[in-house]
């Protein structure tokens, strides 16, 4: 549509042009003496138009003439530089492809070219520390930091990552402390600072970020509770000889957060510092709330061992488990070593009889030949340390 309107301009310009010279009849005289010359009007501007082109024309050659040398440094600075482009690019590709070496030398060239300067450096650094050349990884972080500040951050996380991947978690964690400092901490930042802290072993800051990471659907929720687990098992193992820190600890214990693996471990911690009590009602507490098949049979024989004065209370407590599950042979195991404790031989007996009868094993028949030589009956003890014998063999 434009270009139709500059053709009908141009037609319109034409016509106008030539009526205006068709009523023209003014004349230019021209006079250098000795000589004259007369034109007409028209003839005149015509030649003043020719000669203005001409003298146009002229000037224009003449500038791009003497421009040539001009024209041509910015043509082969231009093409050095999409030169210097493509080898950053291939930089970055050989980076991804794992051809180190190569990423190595395509950055360094971009960087002598002072394409992104900032990023070229950090791929080199990458590329470096893959390779395990240390002092060439050094190397280029110095000049990450030094070439872009746009950079900072980027540097400073691929600062920390690296330390990690070498085991040097303080340091990851001060790179990470220096990038909250300056850009606050993202989800990328918190993942990093979740396996530092782990690293250190400061379990409470892995529960927090762990805490941040989940509400933020960061992680999958295996992950979460996996390293959920090791945070609380790093946790108890840490209190194990501080039992009213370690009680404290467990009392606090979310509930959803008392998975099998660290209940087991704070029960033994219990055991192992003397707080029968506080095992007591945390096996008993776990048991009420977890269904029969998922029960944990350390946790039976931890709560038969349980010595104090709650012994008769245990032993009731674990018969109203029975009447709901009477053929669980754990369960009947550690009521005959409470009875045997309770010097209750007969029911002691017993149980420890319907044990065997539902799944034989070698602790099951211990018990019973101690039982057995307790009661002066060598015959049937004997029998029964055979049996534990054979069971141990197998």
């Amino acid at each position: 549509m434009r270009g139709l309107f500059w053709v009908l301009a141009l037609f319109a310009a034409a016509v106008a042009v030539a009526l205006g010279a068709r009523m023209n009849d003014g004349y230019v005289l021209l006079a250098v003496p000795p000589y004259r010359a007369e034109v007409t009007l028209n003839l005149f501007l015509l030649v003043l138009a020719l000669l203005f082109l001409g003298l146009y024309a002229l000037l224009r050659t003449l500038s791009y003439t003497f421009g040539l040398p001009e024209r041509a440094r910015r043509y082969r600075a231009l093409r050095s530089q999409e030169r210097a482009a493509l080898v950053f690019q291939d930089a970055v590709r050989l980076l991804f492809e794992g051809r180190f070496g190569q990423a190595l030398k395509k950055a360094g060239e971009a960087h002598a070219a002072d394409i992104a300067p900032g990023l070229s450096a950090l791929i080199a650094a990458r590329a470096a520390q893959r390779m395990r050349e240390a002092a060439k990884q050094q190397d280029w972080m110095e000049k990450a930091k030094a070439s872009d500040p746009r950079t900072e951050a980027a540097t400073l996380m691929l600062e920390a990552e690296m330390m990690i991947e070498v085991r040097r978690f303080d340091d990851a964690l001060t790179a990470l402390a220096r990038l909250q400092e300056k850009q606050g901490r993202h989800i990328a930042a918190l993942r990093l600072e979740l396996r530092a802290r782990q690293g250190v072993g400061d379990w409470d800051g892995v529960l927090k970020l762990l805490r941040q990471l989940a509400k933020r659907d960061a992680l999958p929720a295996e992950v979460v509770r996996e390293t959920r687990t090791q945070a609380h098992l790093g946790n108890i193992a840490r209190l194990a000889g501080e039992t009213p820190q370690l009680i404290n600890y467990l009392r606090a214990l979310p509930v959803e957060e008392r998975g099998q693996r660290v209940v087991l471990a704070a029960a033994r911690s219990l055991v192992a510092a003397g707080a029968g009590g506080e095992a007591q009602k945390l096996i008993e507490a776990v048991l009420d709330a977890t269904a029969h098949d998922e029960w944990q049979w350390e946790l039976l024989a931890i709560y038969g061992r349980l010595d104090g004065a709650e012994q008769m209370a245990r032993i009731a407590r674990a018969e109203s488990w029975l009447r709901q599950y009477p053929t669980d042979a754990w369960l009947l195991k550690a009521l005959g070593r409470m009875c045997i404790r309770q010097r209750l031989w007969g029911k002691a007996q017993s149980y420890l009889e319907a044990s065997l009868a539902i799944a034989p094993t070698q602790q099951a028949h211990l018990e019973l030949a101690r039982l057995f030589d307790q009661l002066e009956r060598t015959d049937e003890a004997n029998k029964h340390y055979r049996a534990s014998a054979l069971l141990d063999a197998s």
